[in-house]
């Protein structure tokens, strides 16, 4: 059996042995899980970087992963060289996709610590999400259709961090209007804790297992809709993400000095 790969990713805020809020780190994790590749995961603590860690990696960024005894930074090129060296699953995007969302991060940071509510960084971003909902709409459920790609998996962090974030320090929630891109999120959640919620209703009751019962109970209006169901079943809802998110709290907690410096 082959070594797993070595990857540094950050730890959190406060709590060097949990794993933290980076972005780029959870981008390469998702990657990582996605492609079944077994990996073993230095938590890296930013604000006390270990001696071991700078000799490897004297610039000290997150994420870094080892290949042939080399420790390679920068999340793009760490994802191309995954997808050469495991290309099956393929999560390769073509190039006609490969700039979905790419400003919705810079404009999400710029609105989050913006002091200044007529300054145009909100109508920025709301601008960018809406380029992100007619793409989906278009093309979804995925950026790239029906199959997840590198895209999906460098846009899915970003976007926890964006309901996250401006959700606890600026009671901020991205628009009810903007359907696909709640789809691709936040629905997803919701479908989860159903699915719990329905297995449980399913077990108390001695019924049908909560499986069959949840979209029943829970979305009634989607019963009969296999691709809205496939919808409500994206990003935040996949395995993959709920092993190498950060919990809210450490999100929030990254982003704390970053807001109060602003």
């Amino acid at each position: 059996m082959a070594e797993p790969v070595e990857a540094c990713v950050k730890a959190a805020a406060g709590a060097p042995d949990i794993l933290g809020d980076c972005p780029f780190s959870q981008r390469v994790l998702l990657t990582l899980e996605e492609k079944k590749v077994p990996y073993k995961k230095h938590l890296i603590n930013t604000d006390d970087k270990p001696q071991w860690f700078l000799e490897v990696n004297p610039e000290g960024k997150v994420p870094v992963i080892k290949f042939d005894e080399k420790w390679i930074p920068d999340s793009d090129v760490i994802v191309g060289i995954l997808e050469e060296k495991y290309p099956e699953p393929s999560l390769a995007a073509p190039a006609e996709v490969s700039s979905v969302g790419s400003k919705i991060f810079s404009s999400f940071v710029k609105f989050l610590k913006s002091k200044d509510p007529n300054d145009g960084s909100e109508q920025a971003l709301v601008e960018e999400l809406k380029a992100l909902e007619e793409h989906l709409k278009s093309h979804g459920p995925y950026v790239n259709g029906e199959n997840i790609c590198a895209v999906d998996l460098s846009l899915a962090p970003k976007l926890y961090h964006l309901v996250v974030a401006l959700g606890h320090f600026k009671d901020w929630k991205i628009p009810e209007s903007l359907t696909h891109v709640h789809n691709y999120t936040k629905v997803a959640f919701l479908f989860v804790v159903a699915m719990h919620l329905g297995e449980v209703e399913g077990r108390e009751r001695g019924g049908r297992s909560g499986r069959e019962r949840d979209d029943r109970f829970i979305f009634p209006c989607v019963h009969d809709s296999s691709d809205e169901l496939t919808r409500l079943q994206l990003l935040f809802a996949r395995e993959s993400f709920e092993k190498t998110k950060a919990e809210e709290k450490y999100v929030i907690a990254g982003w704390k000095p970053k807001v109060e410096a602003a």
